[in-house]
């Protein structure tokens, strides 16, 4: 009896109705529709009094598609969906199929007999991996973040303090209780907003939520470029934890993958029996590197699919920003290839002009839409202008990472620093061009994984000094212009590199130099917050000058961050050796008395407990071109702040 009513229910399908208008065909094909998931996919809908789901999906090369699932017993025949004129759009309505129904496009192409089953590019919700159905969802939810939203301007602009937590969500704490399986959406909400809020942090920045097949990819090879994946949970329990983030002040980054995508056979490649979203050529269209399809970006159709993409996590899911991976990837042609093994552009270059288009439109249309926010590129190379407007020349994102600084520093802070006065070039290189970009600086996940260590492993030293030389890492950071990136796990020093199957090692805390650690993380995200010498030039050389950068011998440098006022100014000094420099001259800008308002060689963080007593008084003698100085002790491996007192 039940298979009767369901034969009924599901005996045809409809091609009267449609979502998918004329205006919405030639937006799409010319590459400017922005908002194709309003479109496209599975939309429950109420057609003349009968419920059902409108299917859409792009196949400009099949012969027949046609949507199967649990509703007809996954049948690649009885729901064939009907062409949209030439848009290469198929569509149709069926009746009875509602919220949670899972389904796939069966596509027969018009080439080489070529048949697949397809997840829907454009679906909201998938099934749980290693299952690859699409699952008929909406996007309902209530936001209780109508503050945030209204003020974030003021959080994500780049006169303001940012420093970011980045977080992979699988492995940030784990239910070892329950066969060691990650949090959920929800149940990590209100931790992880408790948590960053104690800390300090202003952002989150969560590796992709997309959805993914391959778990150890990290979410860096996406298959759902508009669902959040189901491992933890529905698409409302995402925003219901960003919204949890949102009220509590945080800001919310999501790493947006356009470079590259897997070779799944549910997944986009060879869509409908041709290359439809990736190059045909494997010079143009396959990663070396990380074996995946890179996008066309010259075909239309894939650049509104992408801009539409980017554009539905800022509205749907108000996230704050993208931080675009692998953009040096996207630039080059030659990108991780051999001579040979790549096709110059039509001058002859190894730029990829499409690429560059489309990353210059991507942010066009951006901050055209979304003003509040910004974009963050990942570019390891020295491409100019990267972060400057694309009417400038530029590539015309907000922010760019800082990837030779991390580089650099990580180099020194592995060097004994007994060794460290030859490699002094390293530390002060930066300021050459800490300016040309609006620079990140981050520590991340890619440099706590494959062999390369712990950031508190990569440090020289017996156990003490390990914490000294961190805790004088992540103190030099927030020092130096620029906002400011750590990966989870950094901030109190684990021993072990980062691994997505388990959990953090949370029960570090309870022993003193992890703790030390994480209260000196803490401190430094609550100081760099209060005072605005060290974040409203953050990309302008008015707020930065060094005293002296030229102490090699001792391996010492000496700086100041100026902020809007001429009162606003702090004063930074480094000793990167274990030895403790007393009576240290420094040249200061002004008199009066000058407190230490930061030291993390203090008792409470794990250190020696060397400083200056609370503060120094400055006298007219000139030292370092500075019309005053400072007579002073530097802590071993430590690094200090000061602040003129007279001007509190």
């Amino acid at each position: 009896m039940a298979l009767k009513v369901k034969e009924k229910i599901y005996k045809e399908v409809s091609y009267d109705f449609r979502i998918f208008s004329d205006d919405d065909r030639y937006l799409f094909n010319e590459g400017s529709h922005f908002r194709l998931y309003e479109k496209m996919g599975a939309h429950p809908f109420n057609k003349d009094g009968r419920e059902g789901t409108c299917f859409s999906v792009w196949a400009p090369d099949a012969e027949q598609v046609s949507v199967m699932g649990d509703f007809n017993d996954w049948n690649k025949s009885t729901h064939p969906l009907a062409p949209y004129g030439q848009s290469g759009i198929w569509e149709g309505f069926i009746p009875g199929i509602g919220k949670g129904e899972t389904y796939k496009y069966h596509i027969i192409s018009r080439y080489h007999g070529y048949q697949a089953d397809k997840a829907d590019p454009f679906a909201l919700y998938h099934e749980v991996s290693p299952k690859t159905g699409s699952i008929v969802w909406d996007l309902d939810y209530t936001w209780e973040d109508h503050e945030w939203m209204e003020k974030r301007q003021g959080h994500n602009a780049p006169d303001v303090p940012m420093a970011i937590y980045e977080v992979h969500l699988g492995s940030w704490m784990r239910v070892p209780e329950e066969e060691n399986r990650p949090l959920t959406y929800r149940e990590i909400a209100p931790l992880l907003a408790e948590y960053v809020n104690q800390m300090g942090f202003t952002h989150v920045e969560f590796l992709p939520v997309m959805e993914h097949p391959f778990y150890g990819s990290w979410g860096y090879q996406t298959t759902g470029y508009f669902a959040p994946t189901s491992r933890y949970g529905t698409p409302q329990d995402l925003m219901y934890l960003i919204d949890c983030l949102h009220q509590k002040g945080i800001g919310v980054i999501m790493d947006w993958v356009p470079s590259h995508f897997p070779t799944d056979e549910h997944g986009l490649g060879y869509f409908d029996g041709t290359h439809l979203y990736e190059h045909a050529d494997a010079r143009k269209g396959f990663h070396p590197d990380w074996e995946s399809f890179i996008f066309n970006y010259g075909r239309n159709e894939v650049r509104s699919f992408l801009l539409s993409s980017a554009l539905f996590w800022l509205e749907k899911y108000h996230a704050d920003g993208l931080r675009v991976d692998a953009v040096a990837s996207m630039l080059y042609l030659d990108y991780s290839r051999n001579k040979g093994e790549w096709i110059p552009n039509q001058y002859g270059g190894r730029e990829n002009l499409e690429a560059i288009w489309f990353l210059r439109r991507f942010n066009e249309v951006v901050y055209k839409d979304f003003p509040q926010v910004q974009t963050m590129a990942e570019e390891s190379t020295d491409w100019p202008m990267v972060s400057r407007p694309t009417y400038v020349g530029g590539l015309g994102f907000g922010m760019k990472w800082d990837m030779g600084w991390m580089h650099d520093m990580l180099v020194y802070m592995t060097k004994e620093p007994i060794h460290r006065k030859y490699h002094h070039n390293q530390l002060t290189f930066r300021m050459l061009y800490a300016f040309h970009e609006n620079f990140i600086l981050p520590l991340s996940h890619d440099e706590v994984v494959h062999g390369k260590g712990s950031l508190l492993n990569k440090m020289p030293g017996d156990a003490w000094q390990k914490f000294a030389n961190l805790r004088l890492l992540f103190g030099y950071m927030y020092a130096q212009p620029g906002k400011k990136l750590l990966f989870m796990g950094g901030e109190f020093g684990q021993w072990n590199e980062w691994y997505h199957e388990a959990s953090l090692d949370w029960h570090l805390l309870q022993y003193g130099p992890h703790s030390g650690l994480s209260l000196w993380v803490k401190d430094l995200n609550h100081f760099y917050r209060s005072e605005s010498a060290l974040y409203e030039f953050d990309f302008d050389p008015a707020g930065f000058t060094w005293i002296d950068c030229q102490d090699s011998e001792s391996s010492t440098v000496s700086l100041l961050r100026q902020g809007r006022s001429s009162d606003d100014i702090i004063m930074v000094l480094c000793n990167f050796t274990p030895v403790p420099r007393f009576n240290y001259q420094v040249g200061a800008p002004r008199g009066g008395f000058w407190q230490e308002a930061l030291n993390s060689d203090a008792l409470e963080y794990g250190g020696s407990g060397q400083g200056n007593s609370g503060g120094v008084e400055a006298v007219p003698l000139s030292v370092h071109g500075q019309p005053y100085s400072l007579t002073l002790t530097l802590p071993p491996l430590g690094i200090v702040f000061f602040r003129n007192k007279s001007q509190l």
